[in-house]
């Protein structure tokens, strides 16, 4: 049965992952080609299509896994100029973000950047770099420039604060970049926990787990309004009481 379960999962994750390079390049490259000449927006026109594309993928791991639900808060899916700090346990957490908001935002690590054609779509759909280090802070510069417009526009800016995904499940050390710009441009912060896709695509795996009945959630655990900048609250401590949220969750 271990043997059946394994195979099961290595197929579906070929499909998966076809879907993702030759799915790309066949259907969504040609697109991507196509706004960059000629769409008088193209960023958020990067932003749609990539949504689009995601939201694809979540379909295709649903059709491997008839018992794979994904459930998303109506609340989740209404946020708009926001900045969303969310917990971090899979690689499909920003996946699963970017299929849920059309015009979105986030931070991606800096050496993407530098991969061919995937880089080249980060810097048009105007994602930021998490490091100026591998010589694109000139990317994240920008990007901050076009930050207001974009939340006041109604676009959202995701970012996981921990930096990295968990593997235990629990929430780590928050960073503060989120928060500071959410200050700047005093938006509120929402805040997510996405539970269930660390048991679909664990954290050092490369197989996802396909064949068990399996359940994403999105919910929204809360949010910080922009008056608290007024009184002038420290960052520190707005990321202290935005991870506090998690543990009165987990209570």
């Amino acid at each position: 049965m271990r043997v059946v379960t394994r195979a099961s999962d290595f197929v579906g994750t070929l499909i998966a992952w076809a879907y993702f390079t030759v799915g790309y390049l066949v259907f969504f490259s040609p697109i991507h080609l196509f706004l960059f000449l000629f769409s008088p927006a193209r960023e958020r026109a990067f932003q749609r299509t990539n949504s689009c594309f995601y939201r694809g993928f979540l379909r295709v791991l649903k059709g491997l896994s008839r018992d794979l639900e994904i459930s998303v808060e109506d609340g989740v899916r209404a946020i708009r100029g926001a900045v969303i700090v969310s917990n971090h346990i899979s690689y499909l957490d920003p996946i699963l973000l970017i299929s849920i908001y059309p015009v979105h935002k986030t931070v991606v690590k800096g050496l993407f950047f530098r991969v061919p054609i995937f880089g080249w779509v980060l810097r048009y759909s105007g994602y930021l770099p998490s490091s100026g280090r591998e010589g694109i802070s000139s990317v994240w510069m920008e990007q901050m420039e076009k930050m207001g417009d974009h939340l006041s526009s109604g676009g959202n800016l995701f970012i996981f604060p921990e930096g990295t995904r968990s593997r235990s499940g629990r929430v780590g050390r928050f960073q503060e970049g989120a928060f500071r710009i959410a200050r700047r441009h005093h938006v509120p912060i929402k805040v997510l926990r996405i539970e269930g896709t660390d048991a679909v695509f664990p954290p050092e795996k490369f197989l996802f787990n396909i064949r068990p009945p399996r359940a994403i959630s999105v919910r929204l655990l809360g949010e910080v309004a922009p008056e608290i900048w007024h009184e002038g609250t420290p960052v520190s401590e707005v990321a202290d009481r935005v991870r506090a949220m998690y543990g009165r969750d987990d209570s």
